[in-house]
């Protein structure tokens, strides 16, 4: 189905890998195509809960392509711009998803790939792992994954990294939260199956819900926000998995869906 990813689904679980170790798994055009793609197929999807997003090979993802890169430095402004926004198009289709995704980090997230990693709801690096906003090391910045990258790492450490372009380890990922977890290599799968465990165990409409409140809260002064969020509280009690959920809690039995 795709030329430059790999997707294989088990159950309520999507597992879907960057294939193009030979460069790194390097984003191209075809790429972006590829996971806007995907995502929004994914989307409207009702079996899926939890994707794990991994790329093959010993490197999760070298950012863009120098082939593609060249090529666009020689296009039209127009043409840039229009590959711009295939790109956040791409970003936004992966970050609205209404389903947990999961990035599975070894080797390195540079540039679109640390971008790549920021729309990933739960992030696990490998402790090795390296990270990096490095756009400006090559006289570009970086412009399309910003509106993802800066509610997770804030305005200090974007400042810092965005303009220094300089690498960073796994462990200063997560100091400044763009990973969640790091973890030996050889841990990596099992960090990344308790995740995905966890969240087999909550509500897929909930989680829908949550994932879709947090942007619309985040920043705002509770006032602003309490229509919004009484609103909310009150749908998701009033629907069939809030009353299942609330009959399970009192009966002391497991929720209708719930995967063990």
């Amino acid at each position: 189905m795709f030329r430059y990813l790999q997707v294989r689904r088990d159950g309520p679980v999507e597992q879907v890998t960057l294939n193009r170790p030979d460069v790194r798994n390097a984003f191209n055009d075809e790429v972006v195509t590829e996971l806007r793609q995907w995502a929004e197929e994914l989307a409207p999807d009702p079996v899926v809960r939890v994707v794990v997003l991994g790329g093959a090979g010993p490197v999760f993802s070298a950012g863009a392509d120098a082939a593609w890169m060249a090529r666009m430095a020689a296009a039209s402004r127009e043409d840039n711009e229009r590959d711009a926004l295939a790109t956040t198009a791409m970003l936004r289709a992966i970050n609205g998803l209404p389903v947990v995704v999961i990035g599975r980090i070894q080797g390195a997230a540079l540039g679109g790939g640390s971008g790549l990693a920021a729309v990933c709801d739960i992030v696990v690096a490998d402790d090795q792992a390296i990270f990096g906003f490095t756009e400006v090391k090559l006289g570009i910045l970086p412009a399309m994954i910003s509106p993802f990258v800066l509610p997770k790492i804030g305005v200090s450490a974007a400042r810092e990294l965005f303009l220094t372009g300089a690498r960073f380890d796994a462990a200063r990922a997560k100091a400044i939260g763009l990973v969640h977890a790091v973890v030996p290599a050889a841990e990596l799968d099992a960090a990344v199956a308790k995740y995905v465990a966890e969240v087999l165990t909550a509500s897929p409409t909930g989680i829908a819900a949550a994932k879709a409140l947090i942007p619309r809260v985040w920043g705002r002064p509770p006032e602003d926000v309490a229509a919004l969020t009484a609103t909310a509280i009150a749908a998701q009690r009033g629907s069939a998995e809030g009353q299942d959920g609330l009959r399970a809690f009192l009966e002391r039995r497991p929720a209708g869906w719930v995967v063990k």
